[in-house]
């Protein structure tokens, strides 16, 4: 059981409470494991339905990867329309990438249905770190606006991108005019408050032990048990092996965030004057934008062991250097890393396990908007409409060969070449 890292979004976080542990026995029409976005989300739909809800997190709302992400916001999978028409078809390509879509949507109108004070901005730009990454973008904006007929999206020459960003180290960029960033903890503590609010119960410090399925699953704490008729692991990168099934089909990456000090007003207009989210198009991906008290908050870096680097500061602000040597002046207030999960095909899985057991994760970068939606398309499994779940299980999602086991070893050697492809021009 732990307390929020320290962080920039601990540090500034908006709403936080100490609720309950597991005490007792509980019968209840839902259970969901696992206090981040998925399960908030998917216990304020189900709450919303009139359903009674049990969420059970092991340490405390938003403690996981929910809370320290880079906050991005933004339409598209990391599966092209293109890959998934080949392999599952139109309808299910075109339902799926619709999804991405409409949680960008779905974020923006949970913010303002319930007021969540979450630093919601808009823009979000994917820059092309080489050349022809810059030719690969272009196309992909064809594609979106000319075959799926998504004009939300634009390609920015190399000038554009320097004007926007302060630097010439980019080739050119996808821009999302309805793409956005929020400070993701605040996001995950309003979604908890307002299931709250319709009635659902969220236990933290509460971790689950193990559990039974059939008709009536049962779900076992340290000191609690609870029964219920539908129920929904939403742990992410912090499943662990609680679900054999599950936890074959995702290997847990850990990522790295850096705030800096407050910068002067002159340095925010020269290097991101409109405030924008951005992503660049390595495969070891840097992501940054600046918060509402004009810190730069820069992504970059990962590893693939259990701990994190002992410098994370070090580890992380050479890479926000290689673009802004300018920076280099100003001091580093927060650095914190945080888990996420990605799967084989680097599509969510968002599945039935059985009649009644779902699972939702490996979002694979993607989790803010993407989680959000999930656990809406849990609430609709629930209710009996499957169609999404149903899309998403159309793309093969195979087990990380070797299973949790072995799947370290082959991701490390992979990720190295791809990390030394991204050394290249």
């Amino acid at each position: 059981m732990s307390k929020h890292q320290l962080s920039y979004y601990e540090a500034t976080a908006k709403g936080a409470k100490n609720r309950p542990q597991l005490i007792g026995e509980h019968n209840v029409d839902i259970c969901i494991i696992g206090g981040g976005l998925t399960g908030t989300s998917a216990a304020l739909h189900l709450a919303e339905a009139g359903y009674q809800v049990t969420l059970l997190e092991a340490n405390e709302i938003g403690w996981g990867a929910s809370g320290r992400n880079g906050g991005q916001i933004c339409q598209g999978h990391n599966m092209s329309h293109e890959e998934m028409l080949a392999k599952v078809g139109k309808d299910t390509a075109d339902a799926l990438w619709q999804t991405s879509v409409d949680s960008v949507a779905m974020v923006k109108a949970l913010i303002a249905r319930y007021q969540i004070d979450c630093d919601l901005t808009p823009g979000v730009l994917h820059v092309a770190s080489k050349p022809r990454h810059a030719e690969e973008i272009k196309k992909a904006v064809d594609y979106k606006r000319h075959v799926l007929g998504y004009d939300g999206v634009a390609f920015y020459d190399r000038k554009t991108v320097a004007d926007k960003l302060g630097t010439d180290r980019y080739h050119g960029g996808e821009w999302y005019q309805d793409g956005a960033h929020i400070q993701p903890l605040n996001f995950s503590l309003g979604l908890a408050a307002a299931a709250e609010a319709h009635g659902a119960k969220l236990y933290e410090h509460s971790a689950v032990l193990e559990y039974t399925d059939g008709q009536h699953p049962e779900v076992i704490t340290a000191k609690g048990r609870v029964t219920c008729r539908y129920l929904l692991f939403a742990c992410n990168g912090y499943l662990g092996h609680l679900n054999g099934p599950a936890a074959r089909k995702i290997m847990p990456i850990n990522n790295f965030i850096i705030a800096t000090e407050p910068l002067p007003d002159e340095v925010v207009e020269r290097i991101n004057p409109d405030r924008i989210a951005v992503a660049d198009s390595k495969f070891v991906v840097n992501y940054y934008r600046l918060s509402s008290d004009k810190r730069m908050l820069w992504g970059g870096g990962e590893n693939y062991s259990q701990h994190f680097p002992k410098d994370i500061a070090g580890f992380v602000k050479k890479h926000m250097l290689e673009t802004y040597p300018e920076l280099a002046r100003y001091r580093i207030d927060y650095a914190w890393g945080g888990t996420l999960a990605i799967t084989l095909n680097r599509m969510p899985q968002i599945a039935r396990q059985q009649e009644n057991i779902f699972v939702a994760h490996g979002y694979s970068g993607h989790g803010v908007a993407m989680a959000t939606y999930a656990g809406a398309i849990f609430a609709k499994a629930v209710q009996g409409s499957l169609e999404t779940v149903d899309a998403f299980e159309a793309l093969p999602c195979r087990d990380f060969p070797g299973g949790t086991l072995l799947r370290w070893p082959g991701l490390v050697a992979g990720m190295l070449y791809y990390s030394m492809l991204d050394r290249l021009p």
